[in-house]
């Protein structure tokens, strides 16, 4: 019964060292990169569905009042600015094949995480504050058609929203894609450190 207990504890003492290839390492940064990547493009399909849905409602619905017109052209104005924003993002990561230029790549993917830590602290509070101005001077005319109470949830569901999207939402997102761009610029540097070193 002794012996058993010296190897069980030999057992637990010993660390396995596990070596991933970096075939299969450049496998599942590609996979990471492709999944980043998609929801990027995703990100820039419903701000321009948001672009077009705003934009269309100004076309096509008759607006009396100069503050609807205002309204809008802030909420269009800083949605089309934010996509653009999003657009040179996606581009950095998506411009670049790792395997051909891996620093490049590398240096692309770091300043993408930069990118993302401005978009989602001091632009993002300039995009708020622009949303909320736009929305605040498109009620002025619409909460006019609405009764009390229509009138009230609308502004507590707007702002209230707003309001869930700054904080809770907003700091989950940040916290989810730091861990997971920081990871990925992790293993391309272990990638690369494997393939100018040979094993």
């Amino acid at each position: 019964m002794q012996a058993f207990d010296q190897i069980q504890e030999l057992w637990q003492k010993h660390e396995v060292e596990v070596k991933v290839s970096a075939d299969e390492m450049l496998q599942q940064a590609k996979k990471e990169v492709n999944g980043l990547k998609l929801k990027s493009a995703l990100n820039i399909i419903g701000m321009l569905a948001s672009f077009i849905a705003m934009a269309s409602l100004w076309i096509f619905m008759h607006f009396e009042s100069w503050t609807t017109h205002v309204g809008i052209t802030i909420i269009i104005s800083i949605v089309g600015i934010y996509t653009m924003i999003l657009y040179r993002d996606y581009r950095l990561i998506a411009k670049t094949d790792f395997t051909a230029h891996p620093q490049e790549y590398l240096n692309n993917l770091k300043t993408y995480q930069l990118n993302r830590y401005k978009l989602y602290n001091s632009l993002y509070w300039f995009y708020t504050i622009a949303l909320s101005l736009g929305i605040i001077f498109y009620f002025i005319e619409i909460l006019n058609y609405l009764s009390t109470l229509q009138k009230a949830m609308a502004i507590l569901l707007t702002f209230g929203w707003i309001l869930f999207c700054s904080t809770i939402l907003r700091k989950a997102v940040i916290k989810r894609e730091k861990e997971r761009i920081s990871l990925l610029i992790e293993k391309f540097e272990r990638i690369s450190g494997q393939i100018s070193t040979p094993e």
